[in-house]
């Protein structure tokens, strides 16, 4: 499920706390928060640095014709320039980010407080939360933007007004901040590495310590993948209509027929005629997002729904073709990189050193993880002492009991039953109110007195946050978010799917262990 996804995506902002950073870090004040392989070559100024290898003369080849990526990248130019763009723009957020986190750390140390404390101290208690009035302006004047039905959205846009009202705080404490102690920045363009031994070069000092390029790239690891996983959809896309255009082409041709006439004969009386009754339910469950009335729009609504069956019949003939075609795609799915990712006093079952190791960023609100969690559970069990299963919390803006019910899980943990806990969390999505959460404590035996105090006091909060912060600097933006052994799972999430990854770990370590 994602996060403030068409908001964040449409209206070009970020919600984490803090943030006017690339998506995936977790910003420190007036800090840019965002986020593999690079040619060994020199690099321009405004390279972005995270190209990955395709193939340079052939994309695909269909029935021995070949596709060229240049006939396939001309059509989407300015979506892949885009999108490199963000990583040229996160090197620079991400050099602003890590100052500001030393700076916040060395006055942190300073004042006898964690980081989290002065933030508090400095920045959240200073600012009033955004009101529920505030929201539904905020709503209304982007309404043709969000496409979203206010509730759905109501938490996660009150988060973010909240949230650029802390900016300014943050950038006062920043700005104090880098008059106060020793910055200084030695580049005007944070570029990436050339070379490897370019990783070495300085970008910054903070009090004497240097920031390199080589730190710079690893924080941004997460976040360059993400936008290579983008440019590649992009660029899949983009293929396949052409694979679609070139198979229709060849069977015209053999047809001795012109494609329009092709599409005719074989498409033409496959069409969903769209009626008035069509047109009126889909303005139904979208009037919240049209503007205008369904008399006046009717004949476009028919005309759009109209084409979508078109396509959809087209398609269907573009399948019915590559069934019978010799078809080579040689785009390649950029390969995840393998991330550090702490597993320490986090909820695990398993042994340590087991041979493939599962982390599941998760939320106990969100019902792709209330599915996801029999799954992974099934797969525990199947392996036994090879498999290693460690939950992290990641709750969503846009689920109010989220938080509260990540603490309480953590509250059940402290008493050894987390697992049971948690189980009836899942099961219960829809009733996460504070009451509920003690009820269900009751229900599994645990100390109530010492639940129910943990549980007020915020005890946990920080547990919770700093699964938070980690998930961000990871480029999370959505749960649940599944890693196995470091490299973040990008397909389906279905029990056979799991297992097909995990099954290829084992014997790829028997082959070495062999």
């Amino acid at each position: 499920m994602k996060t403030l996804l068409m908001i964040s995506l449409v209206l070009t902002v970020a919600f984490p706390v803090l943030a006017l950073s690339p998506p995936g870090r977790q910003a420190q004040p007036a800090a840019a928060q965002t986020p593999t392989v690079a040619k060994p070559v020199p690099k321009a100024d405004d390279d972005c640095g995270c190209e990955v290898k395709t193939p340079s003369d052939v994309l695909a080849t269909v029935n021995g014709v070949k596709i060229s990526p240049k006939e396939v990248d001309e059509s989407i130019k300015k979506q892949i320039d885009d999108l490199e763009k963000q990583v040229i723009d996160a090197r620079k957020h991400e050099l602003d980010l890590e100052i500001n986190t030393r700076l916040l750390e060395a006055e942190a140390k300073k004042r006898g407080i964690s980081s989290s404390a002065l933030l508090d101290q400095e920045v959240v208690t200073k600012v009033k939360r955004a009101t529920d009035e505030e929201a539904t302006t905020f709503y209304q004047q982007n309404k043709q933007q969000i496409q979203q039905d206010y509730k759905d959205v109501k938490e996660s846009i009150i988060n973010y007004l909240t949230n650029q009202r802390q900016q300014v705080e943050a950038d006062k404490l920043a700005n104090s901040l880098r008059s106060s102690y020793a910055v200084k920045v030695l580049v005007d363009a944070v570029t990436p590495p050339a070379k490897p031994e370019d990783r070495a070069r300085v970008f910054a000092t903070v009090n004497g310590e240097s920031i390199t390029s080589g730190k710079i790239e690893d924080d941004l690891r997460p976040f360059i993948f993400n936008v290579q996983m983008e440019v590649y959809k992009v660029r899949k896309s983009a293929l396949d209509l052409r694979i679609n255009d070139a198979l229709l082409e060849q069977e015209a041709q053999n047809r001795k027929m012109t494609t329009r006439a092709l599409l005719d004969a074989e498409v033409g009386g496959k069409v969903k005629k769209v009626t008035e009754a069509d047109a009126r339910d889909f303005y139904d469950k979208n009037k919240d997002k049209i503007q205008g009335d369904y008399a006046q729009l009717k004949d476009k609504i028919i005309n759009y729904l109209g084409q979508l069956e078109e396509q959809k019949a087209e398609g269907a003939f573009a399948d019915q073709l590559r069934k019978g075609a010799k078809l080579q795609v040689y785009l390649k799915e950029p390969e995840a990189p393998v991330l550090s990712i702490a597993t320490d006093d986090r909820p695990a079952r398993g042994k340590v050193d087991a041979p493939v190791t599962i982390i599941e960023f998760t939320d106990y609100q969100c019902p792709s993880c209330g599915a996801l969690h029999p799954v992974v559970e099934q797969l525990a069990g199947e392996y036994g002492d090879k498999l290693r299963l460690v939950i992290r919390d990641f709750p969503l803006d846009r689920h109010e009991n989220a938080f509260k019910a990540a603490e309480a899980a953590e509250a059940a943990r402290e008493q050894g039953k987390y697992w049971e806990y948690i189980d009836i969390l899942f099961l219960n999505q829809n009733a996460l109110g504070v009451d509920k959460l003690k009820e269900y404590a009751t229900k599994i035996g645990l100390d109530r007195a010492k639940f129910d105090a943990g549980l007020d006091s915020g005890k946990f909060a920080e547990q919770v946050k700093r699964d938070l912060n980690d998930g961000n600097r990871l480029g999370i933006d959505s749960t649940p978010t599944v890693f196995i052994n470091g490299r973040k799972f990008t397909g389906e999430k279905t029990h056979d799917n799991l297992k097909a990854t995990i099954d290829s770990i084992l014997k790829d370590s028997e082959k070495k262990a062999g």
